[in-house]
């Protein structure tokens, strides 16, 4: 099984996949290889150049709810889904058609907060060191045995592994639950999983 890289080496990969790329040119360049795309900006007019190259009903904006709620309202009228991040009390209470909402599953009260969403479109963020590993697969068994469309944000290759059995035990269908890992990492993988009909997000900024 591939080896997760330091967080350090994973940025410095990021950062040089993506050197002087056009985010629209690799929002075109993922959909075109049987994925989805999961998008950390906070610029308004990349989000309607996304729009207008037809690249909108693949594209997922996160956006921090509490700094950019105008942001929000333009991707959905634009015709982006949006995954909303922030403070719980204020992404939590949120309604925009389509929205998901972020659980970082290494934060205080995650399983609480997973169990009380679990029905809506939830996106699940793997933390990093054991504690948080333990708190995901938590999160993910809660996600997962609901009705809601679930988001699994992850680059360790043993809880990708993990992901597919919950949504396997679950009965999940492949368009009811997705993975999102991030550019340029595990690419072998992430092709292998796309080819075995597993719905893979791939994120283009900060944050998958």
């Amino acid at each position: 099984m591939p080896v997760r890289p330091p967080a350090a080496l994973r940025g410095l990969v990021y950062r040089r996949a993506v050197a002087g790329r056009d985010p629209v040119e690799l929002a075109r360049e993922i959909v075109g290889s049987g994925c989805l795309v999961s998008l950390d900006s906070d610029d308004a007019r990349l989000v309607e150049r996304l729009g207008a190259a037809g690249l909108a009903p693949a594209t997922e904006l996160t956006v921090r709810i509490d700094a950019s709620p105008a942001l929000a309202a333009l991707a959905v009228d634009v015709g982006l889904a949006v995954a909303l991040t922030g403070p719980a009390v204020a992404v939590d209470r949120v309604r925009l058609p389509g929205s998901r909402v972020v659980v970082a599953a290494g934060e205080p009260g995650a399983e609480d907060r997973c169990r009380a969403i679990a029905g809506r479109r939830v996106r699940l963020v793997a933390g990093r060191g054991r504690a948080a590993d333990l708190s995901f697969v938590r999160c993910l068994n809660l996600v997962l045995a609901a009705e809601g469309h679930a988001g699994v944000a992850v680059s360790d290759p043993r809880l990708i592994a993990i992901a597919g059995e919950r949504a396997a035990w679950n009965g999940r269908a492949s368009d009811s639950w997705e993975l999102v890992m991030p550019y340029g990492e595990l690419v072998a993988e992430r092709r292998r999983l796309v080819a075995a009909g597993t719905a893979v997000r791939v994120g283009i900024g900060g944050r998958p």
